[in-house]
Order: structure tokens, then C-alpha cells, then sequence
């Protein structure tokens, strides 16, 4: 039998000094652009019952899930999302909570992705959720927040909206099974188009297939919607353009530029998405480090309708991208190292502790020797060598 216990699973990685700063630095700006916005932090268990994520709820693939069972043989999963079960929380411990209800999260997810292709499954997850709001104060709310967001990590991030009742709307003129919308949205969304053609050329030539096959080349300024509208004449599916434009419109007046995007092949998760959706991209990672949207029939099936919209970042690929600008502060070497004579080990801790509340970075020596601790400050950097016995003495390390 193979030995695995000098590696990690496929998926994870160590995080080691840098990465650990980078998680926790961009984990600490976000929180803070959450909570001045009003946002309240909450934290979901790590693992938590199937049921909660079977895929008629979640959309989420069985196959995709980390499942075990607990002492009573009960079916379980590692948490593969976290709106889900703050959703849980909302009609549970927070039924009685006047609304909007505003909350935010930082925590992991673990999705299992086949080939992985430079994914993760194990991600390091922060975002919002907006319980109880509807209409276009609440979304422009939650978009400005995720604008806001980013910008506080990185100044080149783009913003792409979409809004995934336009898919809905063209997708039911299809002459296919719900089985079959579903296959083509992935095949959207995975950027399949190869495939995606094959299955639309096997419908015909209709509207709905047409409009579907150039889902993908909607993308760009507000010339895009003025395109679909030649596209389709389904009224709902011009509805939900009239908003996006309505949306990007307001959006524009921050500023954004060409940052800011309309892509209608934006079609994420379709029974979990229920109007407007947006994602975020930075330059440097592949995939986007934001996704989300508006989710009104999600709590339906926790038994207390509510209106919701909200987003999660991947703090991972965007601390990645911090990291290799330089954009994280570097870890702090000590200013002094303290080192005991024999006998005087307490006092030496007393000093440093008495440096840490002079705001003054100190570590304390657990060598036996001054010429060990003296070697291993000038390793480390370290520029003070104080050395307490009946007196404390200060030298320089030559560091």
C-alpha cells in the first residue's frame, strides 16, 4: 500500500509565511469593505448534511462534492458553497430578523474538479449576501460593493454583467428537453462552443438556436444589447436586456471605463440564478475571482420566500495575484532579538513582552549560547541582540 502521508491531496497546497500574509491581508481589506458597508459577519460548519446540497436544490454535480458519513450513517459533504447554507441560516436562526438582512462570510469551500486544469478544490471564499431586498437599489448596491471590493485589492479589475433570465427566456423556445437547456448552458459556460454547435446545429434552424449560438459574441460596450435586440423579439428576453442596460448605465456614472462590460454569455448556475449576474476578473488569473447575482426562488425551498443578491470572491487567486505584483506587505523581521543569561530566562520574556506593548517587534531566544542566538540573528536579519542577566545589554548584530 502506498504511503501518503508526505503529501498533499490532489487540489490543496501547504500555504506557507507570504501566502499565509497575502490570504489573511486581502481576507482583512474585504472584511473591512464589507463591515463599513453594513455587512455582518457569519461563519457556516465546515460540513454539513447532503440534503443541503443535492442538486435539484444547489445545481452542484454530486460527482463534485467531498462526501463522507457521520456516527449515524448519515450522508454528509465538506461545504462546496456558502450561500447555501447561510440561505439555511436565514430560515432557521434568522427567521424572526427584520429585513434587509446584510451578511457577510469568509470561509472555505471544497469542490472536487475533475483534471483539476489548474484549479483548486479547496478555496478560500469571501462575499456578501443581501437577504430581503429586491429591485435595482438592492443590485446596484451589491455590484458597487464588489466594484468597491476590488478596487481596494487591485486597480486593473474588469466587471462583466449578464443577467440570466435572458438565457431563460430564449432557452424555452428551444424545442429540447430541460435536460438538454441544461447541457447547452454548461456548454455556454464551460466556453465549449465546438460542442455547443453541434448540439444547436442537431435543433434546426430557429430563432431561439440562432440567438443561442452567438450567446458568446455578446460581449462588449452597450452595442451588445442594441445587437440582441435585433436578435430576438421574446419579450421577457428584452425586459431583462432593458435592465442590464439600466443597470450598466447607473454603473457607468462611477467612472469604470472599459472596465466595465455587458456579457450576455453570461449564464451562471440556471436554478440557482434568477435575474441579474456579474463576474470580476483581474489581469493574472485565468478564471474570475468574483461571481455573482440575484437568487429570488433560492430560499423558496427553505419554506420563507425572500428576495436575495450577493457575490463571492476567491481570496486565493486574488491574494495570488497581490503576491506576485508585490502588492502584500513583506512578513516583519524582528527589530531585536532578546537572549537570556543562565538563570535570567523569565526576565528576558518580561523584556520582550514589555518591546511587544512598545509596539516594538521582538523574539524572544531559546538558545543556550550568546554566540548561537548572535549567529542566528545575523541569519535572520535581525540588526539588535539584547542580552538580559543582571543588567540587559544591547549589540549590534552586523545583520
Amino acid at each position: 500500500m502506498k504511503d501518503y502521508f508526505r503529501i498533499t491531496p490532489e487540489g490543496t497546497k501547504d500555504l506557507l509565511f507570504e501566502e499565509c500574509l497575502a490570504n489573511r491581508t486581502v481576507s482583512s481589506i474585504l472584511g473591512s469593505v464589507f463591515s463599513h458597508r453594513g455587512f455582518h459577519e457569519v461563519l457556516t460548519p465546515g460540513i454539513e448534511f447532503y440534503d443541503l446540497f443535492s442538486e435539484e436544490i444547489s445545481g452542484i454535480p454530486m460527482e463534485s462534492m467531498f462526501k463522507m458519513s457521520d456516527s449515524k450513517g448519515r450522508l454528509m459533504v465538506m461545504r462546496p458553497d456558502s450561500t447555501l447554507p447561510i440561505a439555511r441560516m436565514v430560515t432557521t436562526r434568522l427567521m424572526n430578523e427584520r429585513h434587509p438582512i446584510r451578511l457577510y462570510y469568509n470561509q472555505r469551500v471544497y469542490r472536487c474538479n475533475p483534471g483539476l486544469t489548474g484549479r483548486s478544490n479547496e478555496v478560500m471564499q469571501t462575499g456578501i449576501e443581501l437577504i430581503g431586498a429586491k429591485g435595482k437599489r438592492a443590485d446596484l448596491e451589491t455590484i458597487t460593493t464588489a466594484i468597491e471590493a476590488l478596487s481596494k485589492c487591485v486597480p486593473d479589475f474588469r466587471i462583466e454583467l449578464g443577467n440570466a433570465a435572458f438565457f431563460k427566456a430564449v432557452a424555452k423556445n428551444l424545442p429540447v428537453s430541460d435536460e438538454k437547456r441544461e447541457e447547452i448552458r454548461t456548454l455556454i459556460e464551460s466556453k465549449n462552443y465546438s460542442a455547443l454547435n453541434s448540439v444547436l446545429d442537431k435543433i434546426g434552424d430557429i430563432q431561439a438556436a440562432d440567438i443561442i449560438r452567438k450567446l458568446p459574441g455578446l460581449f462588449g460596450g452597450v452595442e451588445v444589447l442594441d445587437e440582441a435586440y435585433k436578435l430576438c423579439n421574446d419579450e421577457t428576453a428584452l425586459k431583462t436586456l432593458e435592465y442590464v442596460r439600466e443597470i450598466y448605465n447607473d454603473l457607468s456614472k462611477l467612472g469604470l471605463g472599459e472596465r466595465l462590460i455587458i456579457d450576455l454569455g453570461l449564464v451562471q448556475r440556471n436554478d440557482y440564478y434568477s435575474d441579474i449576474v456579474f463576474s470580476g476578473y483581474v489581469m493574472g488569473s485565468g478564471e474570475p475571482v468574483l461571481i455573482g447575482g440575484r437568487y429570488d426562488k433560492l430560499l423558496d425551498r427553505f419554506g420563507l420566500p425572500a428576495p436575495a443578491v450577493g457575490f463571492g470572491i476567491n481570496v486565493d487567486a486574488l491574494a495570488g495575484v497581490m503576491l506576485e505584483r508585490g502588492n502584500i506587505p513583506q512578513k516583519q523581521v524582528p527589530a531585536v532579538l532578546v537572549h537570556s543569561v543562565k538563570g535570567h530566562e523569565i526576565e528576558a520574556i518580561k523584556y520582550t513582552m514589555a518591546l511587544s506593548e512598545a509596539n516594538i517587534l521582538g523574539e524572544n531566544s531559546v538558545f543556550e549560547t550568546e554566540e548561537q542566538a548572535l549567529e542566528y540573528a545575523r541569519y535572520k536579519g535581525i540588526k539588535k541582540l539584547a542580552i538580559v542577566g543582571d543588567e540587559i545589554k544591547t549589540v549590534d548584530t552586523g545583520a
